[in-house]
């Protein structure tokens, strides 16, 4: 739909006038315009808080505004205007409801240049929506502009939330939904000075158990984002914080009843931090994109130790990140080419103008080397924004991206469609994201309605739900993105705003989630790819650690399924090259994986598929029952080592480079089934 702005052409109306100081007697804003705000100095607070940042000041005050459309409109309140110049960081919350029992709506804290306010979102005729600035980040005077734009109709509600506030979460951050106790369950994790503060979801009662875990003074907090993985290998995870002058990490020990603190004395501007096992040796390394130099990582000896690197400046260091003035804001691993290994993307906003504004793709070559191929895969791109969300939101096996706009300055969300050959296609247009004019600094991929298509979180407190035809929808939900995960083990994805759990209601949908344990491959499995196979087709999950830009969410791997009753064939295939498969597995339940534990269970055989002969001493040949070729083939030992990869030509391949033993073959037709059979080489 045409974008229809009214915005008068010639001049632009402005309104010098003070907002009042309460909700009961806030100011109408007759339409769109600019309005100027003298100080925020009223005595009634924000309150409930609207925004990502969910803390509020000592001593809150706030300046309030109501709206009242004679028609639907889409709504955009921004403070990153040439009005305002140099930028101001400015906060601002949108409710619906009356004064004493307000609703969040909209909100946004950081999406405009300088952490300037940005935010668009839909809005109903004859209802009244408060606007409130207040002070958490300055009382001075400032300008915003009001934007009437066309209205993008919601798509209702596949699912709803449940608002649980707990007030014992009251941690400095309050960022983290990740199992910190080893049983796999989510828990809720808070950052304090000097303490660490899990919400340990109970197993059998519902609710949480609270532990407090004193540590030396963090020398970094977590001010910018937390990654969280288990990179000494006892069993339970370990939290990096990244800093805006720095990394501190903090190690479990004693079984998860104490961390001690790792510090690092080099000056990083950290934005998106990652664990992730950068040269595959099986060992967690940590990531922190630089916001005004370049990259930098943190490489693990195998012993739970670090060494820090910086990307082109560190002698023998890895070249990730080719800007020498910033490699911000959010990176994110995926295996972006189905090669096996890690591939790093980085969502660009600040750092310099032409080039160094340019988001990076850089891919993973798989001997400890990376090249930077964003522009001869198409994802060079100056969008302002600074994350990106990733998933196979097509589900035809390979993993598209959705580059999520920070600000209208430099372009509109991108959304990438995966070719499968290393390059990518810009399908915006049509889908959605074209008229979604919600910007944010934070972009999510997860599927919140198990419906089998991965949807998106990002600005205008909505998901997009992915409607599996190529196009999203939007759905208010009244909250902005948080840390995900599964709080109460229902099989449905929760949300975590400061000290409040948006709970899922779910549906009726079905779903299986895994949780993975790592043996020759890190410990968390993280950079394994997840496949499940039934009546939807193919469905993939990368297990990871850091998305979106601040908030560290579950390292468990959820899928939903739909309607579906079955699943025929789940694949995990370990970043060591080890590949387990497991049989019709049943929904609505949780799998633990070790690694190669399921290689050879009884029952994996497809009898769709037949090979001969067996044993077999030079050929093998290979058919499917169902009329397909089958097109590659892979071989693993027993201990889960892949140790040949072949393309199948007339229905035959060699195996004569194997030694005599006993394997298992791995067999894909053009249809994308898979089979697994046991193979003997004479």
């Amino acid at each position: 739909m045409k974008k229809i702005t009214f915005l008068l052409l010639f001049c632009l109306a402005f309104h010098s006038m003070n907002a009042q100081n309460t909700c009961a007697t806030a100011q109408v804003i007759p339409g769109p315009g600019l309005y100027v705000v003298t100080t925020v100095d009223g005595t009634q607070a924000a309150t409930p808080v609207c925004t990502e940042n969910g803390a509020i000041t000592n001593n809150p005050r706030a300046e309030w505004y109501t709206y009242t459309p004679a028609q639907n409109y889409t709504l955009t309140i921004s403070t990153n205007i040439s009005q305002n110049t140099p930028r101001i960081d400015t906060r601002f919350h949108v409710y619906t409801g009356v004064c004493g029992a307000l609703v969040c709506h909209a909100g946004d804290d950081d999406s405009g240049e300088n952490y300037s306010s940005e935010d668009s979102f839909p809005v109903l005729a004859n209802t009244t929506y408060y606007i409130a600035f207040d002070n958490r980040w300055t009382t001075n005077g400032f300008t915003f502009q009001v934007t009437e734009s066309a209205y993008q109709e919601p798509i209702g509600q596949p699912v709803t939330f449940t608002n649980q506030t707990i007030s014992t979460i009251d941690s400095q951050y309050n960022i983290a939904v990740v199992d910190m106790n080893g049983d796999f369950l989510d828990d809720i994790v808070g950052v304090s000075t000097t303490n660490i503060k899990v919400h340990r979801q109970n197993s059998v009662v519902p609710g949480f158990t609270i532990f407090n875990y004193p540590t030396e003074t963090a020398n970094n907090m977590p001010s910018w984002s937390l990654a969280a993985g288990d990179y000494n290998k006892d069993g339970f995870n370990d939290l990096m914080y990244g800093g805006g002058n720095g990394v501190t990490f903090m190690k479990s020990t004693a079984n998860g009843t104490g961390y001690v603190k790792e510090n690092f004395t080099q000056y990083v501007f950290c934005q998106r931090t990652n664990f992730v096992d950068l040269n595959n040796d099986g060992n967690l390394d940590a990531f922190s994109c630089h916001d005004v130099q370049p990259n930098v990582y943190f490489l693990n000896n195998g012993s739970g130790q670090f060494t820090f690197y910086q990307s082109n400046v560190t002698s023998g260091a890895m070249l990730l990140g080719i800007h020498p003035n910033g490699g911000n804001y959010g990176s994110i691993w995926i295996d972006y080419d189905n090669d096996g290994d890690q591939d790093l993307f980085i969502a660009k906003c600040r750092g310099g103008s032409g080039t160094a504004k340019i988001n990076e793709l850089h891919r993973n070559n798989g001997n400890g080397t990376f090249t930077d191929v964003s522009s001869i895969a198409g994802m060079a791109d100056p969008v302002q924004t600074w994350s990106s969300a990733w998933a196979d939101f097509d589900n035809d096996g390979d993993m598209d991206a959705l580059v999520g706009a920070s600000s209208t300055a430099d372009g509109s969300h991108k959304y990438m469609r995966n070719n499968g050959n290393g390059t990518f296609t810009d399908i915006t247009a049509g889908s959605g994201w074209d008229t979604n004019t919600s910007t944010n600094i934070e972009h999510i991929a997860h599927d919140f309605d198990n419906d089998g298509f991965v949807d998106v979180m990002g600005g205008g407190n909505k998901i997009m739900y992915n409607k599996g035809d190529g196009t999203f929808g939007p759905s208010s939900v009244g909250f902005g993105v948080g840390a995900v995960g599964d709080l109460n083990n229902d099989g449905f994805l929760d949300v975590l705003n400061g000290s409040t759990i948006r709970m899922n209601n779910g549906n009726s949908n079905k779903w299986i989630k895994f949780y993975l344990q790592g043996i020759q491959s890190n410990r968390n499995g993280i950079g394994a790819r997840i496949e499940i196979y039934g009546a939807w087709g193919k469905q993939i999950r990368d297990a990871r650690s850091g998305d979106g830009f601040e908030y560290m969410s579950s390292l468990n791997v959820h899928f939903g399924i739909g309607q579906a009753t079955a699943i025929d064939q789940v694949i995990i295939r370990w970043p060591s090259g080890i590949v387990d498969t497991i049989v019709n597995p049943d929904p609505n339940q949780a799998i633990l994986v070790v690694e190669g534990s399921t290689l050879s269970v009884g029952g994996n055989d497809f009898t769709s598929f037949s090979i001969y002969p067996n044993p077999a001493k030079d050929i093998v040949n290979i058919k499917s029952g169902n009329n397909f070729d089958v097109v590659s083939a892979e071989i693993f030992d027993l201990n889960g080592r892949k140790v040949l990869e072949s393309a199948v030509v007339n229905e035959s391949f060699s195996v004569q480079s194997l030694s005599t033993g006993t394997y298992i073959l791995l067999a894909k037709d053009s249809e994308g089934t898979l089979s697994t059979h046991k193979l003997i080489k004479q």
